[in-house]
């Protein structure tokens, strides 16, 4: 049903492979070690994806090494492998873009006003909804992106991983069939794909429009261990987070932030 909804294979077809599997330790490992081995590598140059999505996640990867779980059937655990013929300086906008369609889809099909924690957590209020994590892999053809998605759809609250985090059932979704958010969530990105690779700079102020981190106060732990704090003023061009602090402004590639308040 999947495969007929996205065209799958058919000619023209965005999407080179489709595959739903019941169960593995992590679609994104699986999808990489294809994209690896060329079983899932388009033709050099091609514009194709292929998507893997699996009923049940059991060792799922979030940003900056942490676990991500949810009960079987609850969420949407899925990635998908695409072939940017956009150059190297662009790439760092590709969780960013993979987040926005979430948040867009998520909005249109859920009716939940779904926003953007920079660079990529979707939020509804401050509640984490859907984490994304973002592998590049070298395959026979060249280098490609492995786009790993996990949306809570049906959890109770007892099933969420941590506090912070929510579904789409407890933020009031309009629905939470999977398969309509799903086929919704792969046309977003294609769509968004394809309007990237046209126009780059637009999806720069669609991310604007959509990130809630921007005039918050905020906590940026760095990977190093130090922290910057203070206010989140913008993201530029290239998909920074600019952060004026006490001792000075701090334009910023990667972090975990904390949103502290909203600025006054």
């Amino acid at each position: 049903m999947l495969r007929r909804a996205l065209k799958a294979g058919e000619p023209g077809s965005w999407w080179q492979q489709v595959t739903v599997i019941e169960s593995t330790d992590s679609t994104n490992a699986d999808l990489a070690a294809a994209a690896r081995s060329g079983t899932a590598a388009a033709p050099a140059g091609a514009a194709a994806a292929s998507v893997l999505v699996a009923e049940h996640q059991r060792a799922g990867r979030g940003r900056l090494g942490r676990g991500w779980q949810a009960p079987a059937r609850s969420a949407l655990t899925l990635s998908v492998l695409v072939h940017p013929r956009m150059p190297a300086a662009h790439w760092p906008w590709l969780p960013l873009l993979t987040g926005v369609a979430v948040a867009e889809a998520v909005r249109r099909t859920a009716a939940v006003d779904a926003t953007l924690k920079w660079p990529n957590d979707v939020l509804v209020g401050d509640r984490k909804l859907a984490g994304i994590l973002l592998e590049r892999v070298q395959t026979p053809t060249g280098p490609a992106a492995v786009l790993g998605i996990g949306l809570n759809v049906s959890a109770r609250r007892s099933e969420l991983p941590v506090p912070a985090a929510t579904s789409l059932a407890l933020a009031g979704a309009a629905t939470t069939d999977r398969h309509t958010i799903l086929v919704s969530l792969l046309r977003t990105i294609q769509a968004l794909w394809s309007a990237w690779e046209e126009d780059p700079g637009g999806l720069h102020a669609s991310y604007l429009r959509r990130c809630s981190t921007i005039g918050q106060q905020v906590r940026v732990e760095l990977p190093d261990g130090s922290a910057v704090t203070g206010l989140a003023e913008t993201v530029d061009a290239d998909g920074r987070l600019v952060v004026a602090g006490a001792s000075g402004r701090h334009v910023l590639a990667v972090g975990d932030v904390v949103h502290v308040r909203a600025a006054q």
